[in-house]
């Protein structure tokens, strides 16, 4: 009977564990499209003050465009970034949730052995 109580602790930490690393990418992926998106507004900003001709990187290549093709450009990619980061915020919410819950199961579980 101690054995199984003590196997199924054992998967229940694992499975808190792997719950954490999860929760930790989530914030990592959303940390980068916060950053992307920070990128991509400054350079909306800047174009707005661009006069004359305006340039975008394509891979290894810069080709020339006009103001409000660029324009139109990044606003697409700001909106898809926020998209992204709207839906991993809900994603890390859940496993926020999740992960405090497993945790408290896990310190009541925990609490008969440490007496």
């Amino acid at each position: 009977m101690k054995r199984e109580m003590d196997s199924d602790l054992s998967k229940n930490l694992m499975e808190y564990e792997n719950m954490e690393k999860q929760l930790e990418v989530v914030l990592i992926q959303k940390h980068q499209l916060q950053i992307q998106l920070n990128e991509v507004k400054h350079a909306l900003d800047e174009l707005k003050k661009a006069n004359g001709a305006v340039y975008r990187s394509v891979g290894s290549i810069v080709m020339s465009t006009t103001k409000e093709e660029a324009e139109h450009e990044l606003k697409e990619r700001r909106d898809l970034l926020d998209v992204k980061i709207n839906a991993i915020a809900k994603q890390e919410e859940k496993l926020r949730t999740t992960v405090m819950d497993s945790q408290k199961k896990l310190q009541e579980r925990l609490k008969p052995h440490e007496e």
